[in-house]
C-alpha cells in the first residue's frame, strides 16, 4: 500500500465518519428514514395524555448528589476522630523558641548599643589622655604621675652612672 492509497483511505474514513456524526448514512442513495416520535406525553392509543408516575422516572444513577452523599458525614467524622487524638504540643510549638523575646529585646538591645559605644569611646579617650599626662580623672592623674616618676628616677639612675 503506498502513501497516496493510505492518504485516500484515510480520508475516505474521515468522511464517513464525519457523515455519521452528523446523523447522515453512508449510503447516498439510501432514503432519509422518517424521524422516530417518542409519546412521552401523550398516549396514542388512548389518544389522552399520560399521567406521571414514579416508576416513570428514570433512575440516574450517575449523579452528584449519589457521588457526595456520604462526605459530609465522613469529613465529620474524620474531625472528631482528630479532636479526639491527644495534642502533640512538639507540632503546635514554634520553630524558634526565642523568636518573641529577640523582637521585644531588640529596641532595648539599640538603646543600649548606642551607649557601650559611647562608654567606650570615652575610655579610649581617657587612655590617650593619661598616656600623654592630660587627664582629668583623679585615675589617669595619678598614672601619669607614676609614669613620670619611672622616667626621672631612669633618667637620674643614668646620670649616676
Amino acid at each position: 500500500m503506498s502513501l497516496a492509497e493510505a492518504s485516500e483511505a484515510r480520508k475516505a474514513r474521515l468522511l464517513a465518519l464525519k457523515k455519521r456524526k452528523a446523523g447522515e448514512t453512508d449510503d447516498a442513495s439510501a432514503e432519509p428514514e422518517e424521524p422516530v416520535i417518542k409519546h412521552r406525553l401523550f398516549d396514542p392509543e388512548k389518544r389522552t395524555l399520560k399521567k406521571h408516575t414514579p416508576e416513570d422516572d428514570v433512575i440516574m444513577e450517575d449523579t452528584i448528589e449519589k457521588k457526595v452523599e456520604g462526605l459530609a458525614e465522613k469529613i465529620i467524622a474524620e474531625d472528631t476522630e482528630r479532636r479526639a487524638q491527644e495534642l502533640d504540643l512538639f507540632n503546635i510549638a514554634p520553630k524558634r523558641v526565642n523568636w518573641d523575646l529577640k523582637r521585644e529585646l531588640e529596641r532595648r538591645t539599640a538603646k543600649l548599643a548606642r551607649q557601650d559605644q559611647q562608654a567606650i569611646h570615652t575610655l579610649i579617650r581617657q587612655r590617650l589622655a593619661a598616656e600623654k599626662g592630660q587627664s582629668d580623672d583623679l585615675v589617669g592623674a595619678m598614672n601619669a604621675q607614676d609614669k613620670a616618676r619611672q622616667l626621672d628616677d631612669a633618667a637620674s639612675d643614668e646620670e649616676d652612672d
